[in-house]
């Protein structure tokens, strides 16, 4: 099989990959591809071989079975993206006991209470780059509320974060992701020397299992870098990734405007058409596996496509159009399987929540004609912007 040279594709596959995903996609469910940076891979983009992949105990999250670590969990710990049955049934379980239904529901009159403070300070100007005035302080707020990290330090928080998910470079990847790993240990050691608080990360460090086992240091400043990158970052981009597609699609606009009761449609229609994740974190195989008419040998990494599966034509008719009134059900934009994104919940209740505060506070919000070219997030993992100027 030939390789598929994702690099040669430039800038225009980071700012649309569709027409590309769409190429792969009549040519076959699964491509070998080099990325810009190089690197081999096996890229799953049919619908359903995505979702088959996800679920398949066959390929594994984690790269020791290349007799690899990455970085983050060589410099943080382990978390719930790199690890496999039977240690991630353990932690998804310690962790999963903790952040509940109810717990992410309390949360809704304080989310509420932000976006109405955020947009009042945005309004008196006309015009804000959303990302920054709105739809990244949000989200970050109510993670560092939720585990227990101090306003003061959230700034910081934000500098390590954009380099972890869009590094700028290897130095200053592992520099950030050193950084944070120092920050938590001390956040930890002080919470567990006081005395015990109504927040997540207080609650992960007393939890025990049924047969008293408990989470090491090493685990929980895994959980709490996953929850706090994954907690944010995914939200930041499925609010601006909405926003963004509504103020172009000004007739779904209108039908929403029109009838509020579309907004769980709005945002299950964003994630399948422009989720915040492009491709699932690396899966490696454990053994050679069949995918489609594709047997990828053993030991490879390989790539989930969320995106392209939201686009697949045999799952989801006229793919290309966003719709309001189709039935997105099934999308894979926070996973499947064992390794489904544990704050869909709360993304969910953001999105909804921020699009309507949003809607109902700015009637005439719209793009910036004079912001400038939109800043694609680089790399396969984020979708989305780094800036998006709007007024109203």
């Amino acid at each position: 099989m030939s390789v598929i040279d994702l690099g040669e594709y430039g800038a225009d596959f980071t700012a649309n990959p569709y027409p590309y995903y769409a190429k792969m996609r009549e040519a076959g469910p699964v491509h070998h591809v080099r990325t810009a940076d190089g690197d081999r891979l096996w890229l799953v983009v049919g619908y359903e071989e995505a979702r088959a992949a996800l679920a398949d105990p066959r390929l594994s999250k984690s790269p020791s079975v290349l007799g690899m670590t990455m970085m983050d969990e060589r410099l943080i710990g382990p978390n719930l993206l790199v690890l496999d049955p039977p240690d991630h049934t353990r932690l998804r379980k310690l962790v999963g006991g903790q952040f509940t239904g109810r717990r992410v529901e309390s949360l809704r009159p304080r989310v509420q209470r932000l976006t109405g403070e955020l947009a009042d300070a945005m309004a008196p100007s006309g015009h804000a780059d959303l990302i920054d005035s709105f739809a990244f302080p949000l989200p970050i707020i109510v993670i560092c509320e939720l585990l227990g990290i101090p306003a003061a330090d959230r700034d910081t928080f934000r500098a390590w974060s954009n380099e972890i998910v869009a590094p700028t470079g290897a130095g200053p990847e592992a520099a950030a992701i050193e950084g944070l790993a120092a920050y938590l240990d001390t956040l930890i050691e002080d919470k567990r020397a006081s005395a015990p608080t109504d927040d997540l990360l207080s609650d992960l460090i007393t939890a025990r299992a049924e047969d008293g086992d408990r989470l090491s240091l090493a685990e929980l400043r895994g959980l709490a870098y996953l929850l706090l990158l994954a907690g944010h970052e995914t939200t930041v981009n499925l609010i601006s990734n909405a926003v963004r597609v509504l103020l172009t699609h000004r007739d779904q606009l209108a039908a929403l405007r029109a009838d509020f009761g579309l907004l769980d449609a709005v945002v299950e229609e964003t994630l399948r058409w422009e989720g915040p994740v492009e491709n699932a974190t690396f899966r490696f195989t454990r053994e050679p596996v069949r995918i489609g008419p594709t047997l990828i040998p053993a030991y490879e990494p390989v790539l989930v496509s969320l995106a392209s599966g939201g686009r697949d034509p045999e799952r989801f008719p006229d793919p290309d159009r966003f719709d309001l009134r189709r039935d997105p059900r099934g999308h894979l934009a926070f996973g499947h399987g064992i390794h489904y994104c544990l704050g869909a919940p709360l993304a969910r209740m953001e999105a909804r929540i921020a699009l309507r505060t949003l809607l109902e506070r700015f009637p005439g919000l719209e793009l910036d004609p004079d912001g400038g070219t939109l800043d694609w997030l680089p790399g396969l993992l984020m979708r989305g912007v780094r800036r998006l100027p709007v007024r109203w």
